[in-house]
């Protein structure tokens, strides 16, 4: 088990991302519906999202919701929707507590209206909050975002706004949803499965991956901490040798 101690927190990623899998598995194994397992799942965000308070880490980014998620069964999608809704409103004295600024990224307005209205209430009331920002990947798809991105650029280029010469990778980031945030530095997926889901495809080019076994619902601090101490023992070389960083 690896505790904070043993975290060098001058070398913590700037931004840690995390595919939540696993809700629906757990409930299986322990013979209960679905909609247990993205409850207690619940759990599972408060410990990692304090835990990451209380390291240091400046940004989190989760997982809930994909664009391909729609296409569950509705029952599925609508008790999601009503966990998101009152998720946010027991968690808005823990975002206060810890100064932590609620973030969003994806097409929220296909968002039901009442679970769209809280969360753009819960982002107003944590809008100065300044030690760490929390986004949550809502109704998000990578691939939706940079055909966005594109179209945006598109136009401007079209309307002579912007030059061509001048399309480069910052032009490129100022047009993503994650336009306010860093590279991913950290991607953890859970539940043991190993494939990124169309989850920030962009953000992620010199992301260090973790994968872990453990289902979502039971994964706290400690495992993301375990986490951490294993990106911190690796060597991230972006593109050079070792020779070149030591």
């Amino acid at each position: 088990m690896i505790y904070k101690d043993n975290l060098n927190l001058d070398k913590l990623p700037q931004h840690i991302a995390i595919i939540m899998d696993g809700n629906g598995r757990w409930a299986k194994q322990k013979g209960f519906l679905r909609a247990s397992g993205h409850k207690e799942g619940t759990k599972a965000v408060r410990d990692v999202v304090e835990g990451c308070a209380e390291i240091g880490v400046k940004n989190l980014t989760l997982y809930a919701f994909s664009t391909e998620n729609w296409n569950r069964p509705k029952l599925e999608v609508d008790t999601l929707m009503k966990l998101l809704v009152s998720s946010l409103k027991k968690e808005i004295k823990t975002l206060k507590d810890n100064d932590i600024k609620l973030n969003c990224i994806g097409n929220i307005s296909s968002l039901p209206k009442k679970a769209r209205q809280e969360l753009l209430d819960v982002i107003e009331k944590t809008s100065g909050n300044s030690r760490m920002t929390l986004t949550l990947a809502l109704s998000y798809g990578s691939r939706e975002e940079i055909t966005n991105c594109i179209k945006q650029i598109a136009t401007k280029v079209k309307s002579e706004e912007l030059s061509l010469d001048a399309i480069d990778e910052s032009v490129i980031n100022e047009h993503l949803y994650t336009r306010n945030l860093p590279d991913v530095d950290l991607l953890i997926r859970t539940s043991g499965e190993q494939r990124i889901s169309n989850f920030l495809l962009w953000q992620i080019a010199y992301a260090e991956l973790y994968f872990t076994k453990i289902l979502w619902p039971d994964y706290r601090r400690e495992d993301l901490f375990e986490a951490i101490y294993n990106y911190q023992n690796r060597e991230r070389r972006f593109g050079k040798t070792s020779e070149q960083l030591s």
